[in-house]
């Protein structure tokens, strides 16, 4: 075994290495196409309050504000990825953390005029 590590150790070591750069470009950069996301059927939910909602919001975009969004989680459909956003990206990766962990394809979108830009551009 001591062998094979020596002789192959340069293409283990690239694998591995390989292996960690694929993961982290599917998950942090792949992943973030929302546009795709949301051409898919993902849902978008903005978790900032109504006021913040009602001056400006994505279309068909559901407001479900943070403080809300344990209480209002059966409501969701488990089958259709979300994107969360907000006004910053704060509260709205508060919020993909809690849908992950009841299950959720969730997707941080950060800022909602941020991404509103994204799935415009």
């Amino acid at each position: 075994m001591k062998d094979f590590i020596q002789k192959y150790k340069l293409g283990i070591i690239g694998i591995f290495v390989g292996g960690i750069l694929g993961y982290a470009y599917y998950h942090f950069v792949g992943c973030n196409d929302y546009k795709e996301l949301v051409r898919n059927g993902a849902q978008i939910i903005d978790v900032r309050t109504p006021a913040e909602f009602s001056n400006g919001h994505i279309r068909n975009s559901k407001n479900i504000p943070l403080q809300q969004l344990a209480a209002e989680i059966k409501k969701l459909d488990l089958k259709k990825p979300i994107v969360t956003c907000c006004a910053s990206g704060m509260r709205s990766a508060s919020a993909k953390a809690i849908l992950k962990q009841n299950g959720f394809e969730a997707y941080n979108g950060g800022g909602w005029d941020s991404l509103q830009n994204k799935l415009n551009s």
